[in-house]
């Protein structure tokens, strides 16, 4: 009889109590908007939040890149950087400085 009157069991007697417990645990784990799904879901939000800013950082440089090319001599400029186009009167040198030269080649 000692075990009935224990204070540890004493509140469990209450059937507020016992239903309290139940529905806290039922909306914790169980329940289709359970604490567990809603955690999903925040985490998926916070990864969608951050690549919209990382694709929106992608959006600015393409719109400079275009704006850079909509001139004349954007566009020369990023041929020669780029593709080594020249003019029919011209040599490209292309020189390579000892930070630029791939470290295989200096294995070798």
């Amino acid at each position: 009889m000692t075990l009935f009157n224990s204070k540890y069991i004493k509140p469990f007697k209450n059937i507020y109590a016992i239903v309290l417990i139940v529905f806290v645990v039922w909306m914790m784990f169980f329940d289709a908007h359970s604490w567990l799904f809603h955690h999903e879901l925040n985490t998926d939000i916070e990864e969608l939040e951050y690549q919209k800013e990382h694709y929106k950082n992608e959006m600015a440089k393409d719109n400079k890149a275009i704006k850079e090319l909509s001139t004349e001599e954007g566009i020369e400029r990023t041929a020669r950087e780029n593709y080594y186009m020249k003019k029919s009167n011209e040599d490209i040198y292309i020189i390579e400085y000892e930070d630029s030269i791939a470290k295989q080649k200096q294995n070798e």
